[in-house]
């Protein structure tokens, strides 16, 4: 009985697990890396023939984008997912093998004029159509035999619309162990769904996310009034607000508040303001939100849907076509503009900070976590120039971020799921954050009287006897300091070309053990050569 780290030890992104029992291989969750986590992801570290069935906590890419290239190397087997998210994978995975064919043809392109070899993209549409038909829904509170040796259960994360925290009991040679898998926990007081529920009594295991374990979130409560008066000010002044927003979720919870700011007449400059969501995987998501939720909405959501449309208002208007959203920057009106991708690597919102990051007048938003390395994490910490297709930006919008949006529990948010565990725990992994982050709220867990660790990529853990069987590979390469990304592309290219090393390293596992040898050498000297 052993769990294994594949994903999200010490990062941020690419959520990947595998729990091994009786023989048999089950993976909890399959993302996407991205972001500064995003090495290689057409890499997986085992062979998707040898799982025997895939838990999906929830439709976010970095925590399902990589199902549709374990189907494409010969992963068949059950992907068990609640209801909701089966419904939103279905439109999910087929925008993001969109994206990946888009992508290839584009570096296609322009591998043909420089004499490059023709790439595959990571996956297609028909893989990620194929991934939808193995989906095996399971609604919360139902504990399901998925195997003679495991059970499952999911309870309400409260992070999005289905998102579940994943509890297994494994048995093996007569012992069971209850091993419960967080996902991504969500903030208390959102709009629409629930609050993350505790799991009902002990655990032997828990795997917990810690994107904000080192924080607690600011200003909790009054978002809408301050989202509207950024709105209220910048498009009185003739400028566009700018929000990059995931698809899924966050895009629906900002037209949930700005319905609100509507009705309750909280932008005074220019009440019936135009409201533009700039996304096709949004208008579809908004559908998704718009339809049978009984079972996944908060009280407060239930009431509004008997009122009426919960996203729907005057002046709201969801583009689809390529032609609708150019247009949007060739008018000159000022309007609110919610746009993907959430971290601003890409999508539409770049075409949109093209034409509006240089404008004084503007304003661009942020509403949700921005990894290290992605362009909103650039923004964020104050670069006065980027590059967008091809182009240098200067950035003189004003760049602002709205905390109490955040869709993660903050520490205490934590704290306080952890705290319904009684007794402890045996063992706790902390998983799911920036790996100075993972660390620290490992630590401040062994304070509160819990055993805890930040596992490593490819840790080994035995579930029986309680003990590491095989340790990982700990992060390479140093964080740089705040302010750095804005000061130094120089470095940025250097942690890049260090996090390539070491993926060559890996590839080259299994090699001689001389070329092995002859390799060392060589970063050996490097080190000596620059280590000041």
């Amino acid at each position: 009985m052993k769990l294994t780290f594949f994903g999200a030890a010490r990062a941020v992104t690419g959520s990947c697990h595998c729990v091994e029992c009786g023989g048999h291989k089950y993976l909890i969750d399959c993302g996407l890396q991205q972001g500064r986590d995003e090495k290689d992801n057409s890499v997986l570290d085992f062979h998707p023939g040898m799982v025997d069935a895939v838990i999906v906590t929830h439709a976010h890419i970095d925590h399902s984008g990589r199902l549709p290239l374990l189907v494409k190397r010969g992963f068949g087997g059950p992907i068990y997912c609640t209801r909701l998210t089966a419904k939103l994978l279905s439109i999910m995975l087929l925008d993001s093998a969109h994206i990946q064919e888009s992508d290839a043809q584009w570096q296609n392109q322009k591998g043909k004029r420089a004499g490059k070899d023709l790439i595959e993209p990571l996956y297609t549409i028909q893989d990620a159509q194929e991934t939808l038909q193995l989906l095996s829904p399971i609604e919360y509170g139902e504990r399901t035999r998925i195997a003679d040796d495991v059970e499952l259960e999911f309870v309400d994360a409260g992070h999005l619309l289905g998102s579940a925290e994943a509890q297994l009991w494994l048995t093996e040679a007569g012992v069971t162990k209850k091993i419960v898998f967080s996902g991504d926990l969500g903030n208390i007081k959102q709009p629409i769904i629930r609050d993350p529920q505790p799991v009902e009594g002990s655990a032997d295991y828990v795997v917990t996310e810690s994107t904000y374990g080192d924080r607690l979130h600011e200003k909790m409560g009054s978002y809408k009034e301050e989202l509207a008066a950024i709105i209220d000010e910048t498009i009185g002044r003739g400028g566009n607000v700018v929000i990059p927003a995931f698809a899924v979720g966050r895009t629906q919870e900002l037209l949930y508040f700005i319905r609100e700011i509507k009705q309750e007449g909280l932008v005074k400059s220019v009440p019936n303001f135009e409201v533009v969501v700039d996304s096709p995987l949004a208008r579809e998501a908004t559908e998704i939100f718009s339809g049978d939720l009984h079972g996944y909405l908060d009280e407060e959501a239930i009431d509004a849907i008997r009122k009426g449309d919960l996203f729907r208002f005057p002046g709201l208007t969801l583009t689809q076509t390529v032609e609708e959203s150019k247009a949007l920057n060739a008018d000159g009106k000022a309007r609110v503009i919610i746009s993907a991708s959430g971290m601003c690597d890409a999508g539409r919102i770049r075409h949109h900070l093209k034409h509006n990051l240089w404008r004084p007048e503007c304003t661009v938003v942020f509403v949700g976590y921005q990894a290290e390395g992605s362009l909103g994490r650039r923004l964020l910490e104050g670069a006065s120039v980027v590059k967008l297709f091809g182009e240098e930006i200067a950035v003189r919008a004003n760049i602002t971020r709205v905390e109490g949006l955040s869709s993660h529990a903050d520490q205490a948010g934590l704290l306080e799921w952890m705290n319904c565990f009684a007794p402890r725990p045996q063992q706790v992994f902390v998983v799911h954050g920036d790996k100075d982050v993972t660390t620290a709220y490992a630590q401040l867990l062994k304070e509160r009287g819990f055993a805890a660790h930040a596992p490593d990529y490819e840790e080994v853990y035995d579930l029986l006897s309680d003990r590491m069987l095989a340790p990982g590979i700990p992060p390479a390469v140093k964080e740089p300091q705040p302010g750095s990304y804005a000061t130094s592309s120089a470095y940025r290219r250097l942690e890049e070309a260090g996090q390539q090393l070491l993926t060559a390293i890996r590839h080259n596992k299994g090699g001689a053990n001389k070329d092995l040898g002859k390799f060392a050498d060589q970063i050996l000297a490097l080190i000596q050569k620059w280590d000041r």
